[in-house]
């Protein structure tokens, strides 16, 4: 559909026309959901260049773009790539809305996930941080954009074995989540993963347990037996069980696990 719209506005309004660019940077959205990493950063460079040239390179429309190419150089491992991008976005969007912009803070949150990935605890912590104090600010503790950095804290402090820190943010992410989705949303499933991952590396199995199995069981009726997510948990249940010397339990697991994989 969007290539198919993308002939039409070319041909109705020219390569250049802003409407056709937007349509440009979706099938880069598209593309990159995809996997199609080539064909999306093809996709955004073209309507980079062409926002720049029909707003001028600090318009909020060319500093989305800016922020995209951010996401895709990300999630190649291009971290210098993907810094660039973000703190050209950072600085335009501080510019243009202002620090404590919801645009802004979201550039400061990939930011945070940016330099955790790569080890760099003090930014990351840094910018997490004052993610959550914007988000805090205007939207409240218990909204879904201060929930998600609460979530990237926890993580962010298990990564440093900072284990009483890790477990208060998950659990205040994992309430804020079952009052504002529901006990079944993915989201509120997402974070009880991760407090079942927190759980079965500091040995408590019987809390791990239950939280995959929880997980599991959300997973199955949101997305089916055989979706990646619930394929992961129940290589996760294999971990645990293997972990206890519970390995018939363990191998039945790993069994489930890679048949829903061959399938897929």
């Amino acid at each position: 559909m969007y290539e198919r719209a993308l002939r039409g506005k070319e041909k109705a309004w020219g390569p250049e026309h802003t409407s056709t660019l937007d349509t440009v940077n979706n099938l880069g959205l598209f593309y990159a959901d995809q996997g199609r990493f080539d064909d999306a950063e093809a996709m955004y460079e073209r309507a980079l260049r062409g926002q720049e040239k029909a707003w001028g390179p600090e318009h909020t429309s060319t500093l989305n773009i800016i922020n995209n190419l951010g996401n895709l150089y990300k999630s190649q491992d291009r971290f210098d790539d993907a810094e660039a991008m973000y703190e050209r976005a950072l600085r335009g969007k501080e510019k243009a809305w202002g620090p404590e912009h919801t645009s802004t803070l979201n550039t400061v949150n990939n930011l945070g996930i940016l330099y955790a990935d790569q080890g760099r605890f003090d930014d990351a912590e840094a910018m997490y941080e004052r993610a959550l104090r914007g988000y805090e600010k205007p939207w409240g503790p218990e909204d879904t954009s201060t929930l998600d950095t609460v979530n990237n804290l926890g993580n962010l402090y298990k990564s440093q074995d900072r284990f009483d820190d890790a477990e208060a943010m998950y659990e205040r992410a994992l309430r804020g989540y079952e009052k504002a989705w529901g006990p079944e949303h993915t989201s509120t499933l997402d974070t009880v993963h991760n407090l079942g991952l927190f759980y079965a590396d500091q040995s408590r199995f019987d809390d791990a347990e239950a939280m995959y199995e929880r997980a599991l069981r959300g997973y199955e009726k949101a997305w089916g037996p055989e979706h990646t997510s619930t394929l992961n948990i129940i290589n996760d249940l294999g971990n645990l069980y293997a972990d206890q010397g519970r390995f018939d339990d363990a191998e039945a697991m790993y069994e489930r696990a890679l048949q829903g994989k061959d399938q897929l």
